[in-house]
């Protein structure tokens, strides 16, 4: 399993966890965790790919704790209020943090930031690994990437570039996107994918980046859909040829979801939210329903997704650098 930026990998080793989760449940089961409702933070706008996801898996995990488990948007500043929300509040394990790949890039994009993606959260369990995919309304006259970078060459700015959020997954595919392929376009940002589509399908933008659960508005015959950002074809569009392969040789962004609980969360209760986590997700039914909007599934060890979160600081800090993004 791999996270890709760019033509350099981390790797995240999964091999020999089967049994993880049994042996944590285990440890854990003395805890009594949970007695009571479960929050989870989700730091984008209802609606969108990332909420979507989120809401199965509460679902999920509803139906195995027996307890309701709800979801709470708190959108807005590039997921930077959701996020450092999940931060301050108790922890007891009854709120928990579904966040994105944003949480590693906003050390580098934001100048201070009010939480500390490492000192202030205990890692729990990564959800997923995602391509994004490129939309354009129906009536747009590009069918390829090729045809947009052309126009968007001979029209520097005049094309506009919607995204989810400054700051967000996308935002920076797309920067990454605009940097590599040498091309300007204005950039129109949203609180949330579902805003974003509200302007993209009657035409108001030109395109968008965005997540494998966005696939509906193109199955549907809302908007179509170019190309997909990863280094190989999507498992949910095999058809659709990659961003490198259509014009922009070298380009790979793949991103990612997890769950994180505030910092001092007890041990025991980050064991048990992160195997129940990794049962939901080992689901065939979970697994398929994933892979249709373009998602793997993840799983991972408290530890393993602690060693990603810091490796991808690292990486997004370099790429925020060469692209030349601040947004405070």
């Amino acid at each position: 399993m791999a996270i890709h930026i760019g033509r350099r990998e981390f790797i995240v080793t999964l091999g020999g966890t089967a049994a993880w989760p049994l042996a944590a449940r285990a440890q854990t089961s003395k805890a009594g965790y949970p007695t009571k409702p479960v929050r989870i933070i989700v730091p984008v706008a209802a609606g969108g790919p990332t909420d979507i996801v989120a809401r199965m898996l509460a679902e999920k995990l509803s139906a195995m704790w027996g307890q309701t488990v709800f979801i709470e948007n708190k959108a807005g500043a590039g997921t930077n209020i959701g996020n450092e929300y999940a931060a301050r509040s108790d922890p007891d394990g009854y709120t928990i943090l579904f966040t994105t790949v944003s949480l590693a890039m906003n050390t580098s994009l934001y100048r201070s930031l009010s939480y500390d993606p490492i000192a202030d959260f205990a890692p729990v369990s990564l959800v997923t690994q995602f391509a994004l995919f490129v939309f354009v309304p129906n009536s747009s006259p590009f069918h390829s990437i090729k045809e947009l970078i052309d126009y968007a060459k001979s029209h520097p700015g005049k094309l506009t570039m919607a995204s989810p959020g400054t700051g967000s997954a996308p935002f920076l595919a797309e920067m990454l996107f605009l940097q590599m392929a040498d091309i300007k376009m204005t950039h129109v940002p949203y609180r949330g994918a579902s805003l974003a589509f509200t302007d993209l399908i009657p035409g108001r933008v030109d395109c968008l980046f965005s997540g494998g659960a966005s696939l509906s508005y193109s199955r549907s015959g809302q908007v179509r859909v170019l190309a997909t950002s990863g280094p190989k074809r999507d498992v949910a569009a095999p058809d659709l040829p990659t961003i490198a392969e259509a014009g922009v040789p070298g380009y790979d962004v793949t991103g990612w979801q997890a769950l994180f609980v505030p910092a001092k969360t007890p041990p025991e209760v980050v064991r048990k939210i992160s195997a129940d986590t990794n049962t939901a997700l080992a689901n065939p039914a979970i697994r398929d329903k994933l892979a249709e909007t373009g998602y793997a599934a993840g799983g991972s060890s408290p530890e393993e997704l602690g060693t990603l979160l810091k490796s991808e600081i690292v990486r997004w800090s370099a790429l925020v650098k060469s692209v030349g993004i601040t947004l405070d």
